[in-house]
């Protein structure tokens, strides 16, 4: 009786979603691009706070040419570490969780570059693998991108979470 029913309603859920509909095209495709703009239409630079989300973030400082982290029981970099120095603060009412996997990095190319976690947990003081920031408090972050050699990096994409549209930071402009 029981296996009668649930056919029963099987086989009009599909009838139903057959009977009466024609062909419903499916939704646009996402374009949600990360980019923040100042009052004056400019993209802002390094020392400028930017927002996305629960998180107000400031790039503070760039670190090139960095071949290892942790040193002799750390990390080598496949090509060099790209480290990018940073306050986030968090501008919420509740607890939310800074993870440096949520950052991407862009070079001049266009090629995107997502952060080096292993190596993060490596350097001493990172503070930027799953930091839980509680409201009105700030962390001073580093997260670590592993680039080729000759990369030039120019933006960063800053996420409050993996799911945020992201904001981004002009790297080759301080303010």
């Amino acid at each position: 009786m029981l296996l009668a029913a649930v056919a029963g309603v099987v086989v009009l859920g599909v009838l139903g979603s057959l009977g009466g509909k024609g062909s419903v095209a499916p939704p646009p495709a996402a374009t949600a691009t990360a980019k923040a703009v100042t009052d004056s239409g400019r993209m802002p630079g390094v020392g400028e706070a930017v927002r996305d989300g629960k998180f107000e973030f400031t790039v503070t400082r760039l670190q090139a040419g960095v071949g290892n982290v942790g040193g002799e029981y750390g990390q080598d970099a496949q090509g060099q570490f790209f480290l990018v120095h940073m306050t986030v603060k968090n501008i919420g009412d509740k607890a939310q969780t800074f993870d440096g996997s949520d950052q991407e990095l862009i070079d001049r190319n266009g090629s995107k570059y997502s952060a080096d976690t292993a190596a993060g947990i490596y350097l001493d003081g990172s503070e930027s693998f799953l930091e839980q920031i509680n409201p009105g408090n700030v962390v001073d972050g580093v997260v670590v991108f592993d680039v080729p050699e000759g990369a030039d990096p120019v933006r960063i994409e800053l996420h409050d979470s993996m799911f945020s549209g992201g904001t981004t930071v002009d790297l080759t402009t301080r303010r």
